[in-house]
């Protein structure tokens, strides 16, 4: 532990914290957002104290990790400068606040016979208590560094349980034993630390063993869907993808290249997604997201209008009807995004309630403060982030969730899409998730349900509420590695292993692992436009665990800052055979797709090599197999890989680069080139090259690259 976070906790025994701030500048008012608080700018108001300049906030805050900032007069965020500070997933500068548990009061030492109770942890939910691949998995939480031995006692079976790492605050044992979720099981935890041994159960420490009860009758795993892991996703924003019909478009829009705004159209369509079919496909790709479809009044459609119908400048629900029907004939997968926090003005209860005041009927839709409700800025109702065109929903109020369950209802029976992306999902009441749940996967239990978190999502993946979350931690450890190279690839690897441990492995499997989005900046800016360092990072996304996701344009090179530029109309003058980074994704979505360990194997470490900025890990499942080495370095690097026994193999063959790898005195040799990645599976190369001579039906749609024109219909400049 660091001295800092040393004097954190020493400083910090578990007290109520104050948190005190004196601003550089006169504000009239300072409020405290942070992740104890959704980040919401409006909950904890600070109070100015006698001395006209000290702004105090006092809160009872859980044991843990905090991330916070100050906000001045509503719209200034800014750290504090008493306080360490971090870099989050999409690259904000966060103030840090550690609270740690009373008894870590001394230092750690395994074998003094001490152990920290408060620390120790284990519920009867994910991802402590899991059942995956015919396994249950069981966790334990304990302080880092405190533990000697751990098992877990079930029956007459004593497993013993390894240390699969953890952070500042925690370590995990974990341990794994068949279980056909046949017949009850009585478990609990032995604690070894030196002279002492004691027992872990539903009371805490003790003596004598005292069991947790798992009885199988009522035990129901969480299994999401199975087409997820295996699955490339490709994310559309349909106002900027492509123009396919005119005759659609709004009045005033603009030239295909215009600067993109808030407020302007470019003409996309679901015409102009169905005419690039090929160009999506060619990619490797399993499943589209769209961005809002539904109507609404703005180019981001984040503020809904009509959650049952297709906006009028991108078609009809006909057209969105066929286009699925048709994606799926070519093996691609449909996932709408559903803003269901929030609505627009023109939502017909809001309007309602702007029209008739206090005696509308759908007033308690909606958090009024006080009427009149004016839609102005500070309105008198809550809204996202203040906007006031985006009134927030209530969605415990039974009939407005029963209204916004007949949207899945009838898009599920409509068109048959397979899943949906719920936006600013963090904000919504877990209550309104569990219903929507029952209601989606009772009409389809393979429709996939993945949330907008940008941290820790584990409250929402315990089998009751989502499938998966954006895996925007994902993107900040890529970035912290291969674009702004802060961490050394051990670092890099316990940040990823982290991720993994952080979810049960079948939900680590499915996460929606992202390198950009609407939301942030577009992936060559973040590497400050060296496409090297880009298409590293997309190598990486395509080999490690869970569902790579990729923004449109990313793999033609597009660049862009902070939105709007990274919604720029899609480049497709760059959708040419030559370009490498079309010819690398498409490479690595053959790749994943033929490569089963790439899909569901789960990750081990091989070896973290910081001097030379090389990291190797294996992906396992079952009797496939595959070894990832990741080269960060600028020159290539000599590699040399003792591999376990379960590893081993005659000869390896590097599927990216399409060599053979040497095994020399049992050990496996290769080089990498600079800034690349080698992806290895046993063999000789022929199965990978047979694969190769059979490539993916298309349908009837073309390439673009296969077209006669270098440019579609709907590239206008």
């Amino acid at each position: 532990m660091s001295s800092l976070l040393l004097a954190a906790a020493l400083a910090l025994l578990g007290e109520p914290h104050t948190f005190t701030y004196v601003p550089d500048r006169p504000a009239s008012r300072v409020n405290l957002a942070g992740t104890f608080n959704n980040w919401n700018k409006d909950a904890t108001s600070m109070t100015l104290g006698a001395d006209g300049k000290t702004w105090t906030a006092k809160l009872d805050l859980p044991l843990g990790k905090h991330y916070y900032k100050f906000v001045l007069d509503g719209d200034t965020w800014v750290t504090d400068p008493k306080a360490p500070s971090e870099s989050d997933a999409s690259g904000y500068v966060n103030s840090v606040l550690y609270l740690f548990p009373p008894d870590y009061g001394t230092p750690a030492v395994r074998g003094d016979g001490t152990i920290a109770a408060s620390a120790l942890a284990h519920r009867q939910e994910m991802p402590s208590l899991n059942w995956d691949r015919g396994k249950l998995l069981l966790t334990l939480r304990a302080r880092p560094h405190d533990l000697v031995k751990v098992f877990c006692i079930a029956g007459d079976r004593k497993v013993p349980m390894t240390d699969a790492g953890g952070d500042d605050f925690y370590t995990y044992y974990q341990a794994a034993m068949p279980w056909s979720m046949e017949g009850d099981i009585d478990y609990c935890f032995r604690i070894e630390d030196g002279p002492t041994v004691r027992y872990f159960g539903p009371d805490g420490l003790s003596d004598k063993p005292e069991t947790f009860k798992l009885e199988h009758k009522t035990f129901k795993p969480f299994q999401p869907p199975s087409w997820v892991e295996k699955a490339v996703f490709y994310q559309i924003f349909p106002e900027r993808f492509a123009n396919g019909d005119k005759s659609n478009d709004p009045p005033n829009v603009q030239p295909w290249d215009a600067e993109p705004r808030y407020d302007n159209w470019m003409g996309g369509d679901l015409a102009g997604v169905r005419q690039n079919m090929g160009h999506i496909v060619s990619l490797g790709v399993d499943a589209v997201y769209f961005n809002p479809i539904f109507e609404g009044p703005s180019n981001h459609h984040y503020e809904t209008t009509d959650y049952l119908k297709v906006d009028h400048r991108f078609g009809t629900n006909e057209e969105f009807r066929d286009l699925v029907q048709e994606l799926k004939a070519a093996g691609v997968r449909t996932v709408l995004d559903g803003v269901f926090n929030h609505t627009s003005i023109d939502f017909f209860a809001f309007k309602d309630l702007l029209q008739n005041q206090e005696k509308s009927k759908y007033a308690h839709w909606y958090f009024v403060k006080s009427f009149p409700v004016i839609a102005q800025d500070k309105p008198s109702y809550e809204a996202w982030w203040g906007f006031p065109s985006m009134p927030k929903l209530n969605l415990l109020q039974p009939e407005v969730s029963r209204y916004v369950l007949t949207v899945p209802d009838y898009w599920n029976d409509f068109a048959k899409i397979d899943g949906w992306r719920l936006d600013v999902a963090n904000e919504v009441p877990m209550e309104f998730w569990r219903q929507f749940r029952t209601a989606v996967k009772t009409k389809n239990p393979e429709a996939w349900i993945v949330g907008e978190e940008w941290g820790d999502a584990s409250g929402w993946l315990k089998g009751d509420q989502w499938d998966a979350s954006m895996n925007y931690p994902f993107r900040g450890a890529v970035l912290g590695f291969v674009a702004q190279k802060q961490l050394k690839p051990s670092d890099f690897w316990k940040r990823l292993n982290a991720l993994y441990d952080s979810y049960g492995p079948q939900v680590s499997r499915n996460m929606l692992n992202l390198l950009g989005s609407h939301d942030t900046p577009r992936l060559l800016h973040e590497c400050g436009g060296d496409g090297r360092l880009a298409r590293l990072a997309a190598m990486i996304q395509f080999t490690w665990v869970g569902a790579p996701s990729v923004y449109y344009g990313d793999e033609l090179g597009m660049e862009g800052g902070a939105d709007p530029q990274n919604r720029r109309g899609m480049r497709w003058d760059l959708a040419t055979p030559d370009n490498p980074y079309l010819s690398l994704y498409r490479k690595l979505g053959k790749i994943r797709r033929e490569t089963p360990a790439l899909q569901s194997g789960d990750p081990s470490l091989l070896e973290a090599n910081d001097e030379e900025a090389w990291l190797a890990f294996a992906r396992t499942y079952g009797d496939e197999r595959a070894v990832v080495v990741v080269n960060r370095g600028e020159s290539p690097a000599r590699v040399k890989l003792d591999l376990p026994e379960s590893l081993m193999s005659a000869g390896f063959y590097d599927l990216l680069n399409e060599r053979a790898a040497a095994i020399e005195g049992g050990a496996l040799r290769l080089e990498v080139p600079a800034l690349s990645v080698a992806i290895l599976v046993p063999g000789d190369g022929s199965l990978a090259r047979a694969a190769a001579a059979a490539p993916r039906p298309v349908s009837k749609h073309a390439t673009l690259a296969e077209r006669s024109s270098a440019r579609p219909p709907s590239y206008q400049r």
